[in-house]
């Protein structure tokens, strides 16, 4: 699931509970959208548990020195509807 405000998924015609293509320079990727307003506006949601997401492949090549773990808090990604769900 990708968590986005209410006011940013009308403003890309995204409906709640739709497949979303999630890109950024690195990548892309598709999820379900969950429309929430405890998403800050211009900020989407989503959590690097589940692998089948994609997830991985819109981070940057940046990491952490220690942890070696991705800059995925500062990635810029672009929505907008999609059919049809990760292969």
């Amino acid at each position: 699931m990708l968590d986005i405000h209410e006011a940013d998924a009308e403003a890309r015609g995204v409906k709640d509970g739709e497949w979303v293509e999630i890109a950024s320079r690195a990548g892309q990727t598709r999820m379900r959208a969950r429309i929430s307003d405890d998403i800050p506006a211009g900020v989407v949601y989503t959590t690097f548990h589940h692998p089948i997401s994609g997830t991985n492949v819109i981070t940057t090549d940046n990491s952490d020195w220690a942890t070696n773990c991705p800059e995925y808090k500062v990635t810029a990604v672009e929505i907008r509807p999609s059919s049809g769900q990760v292969a």
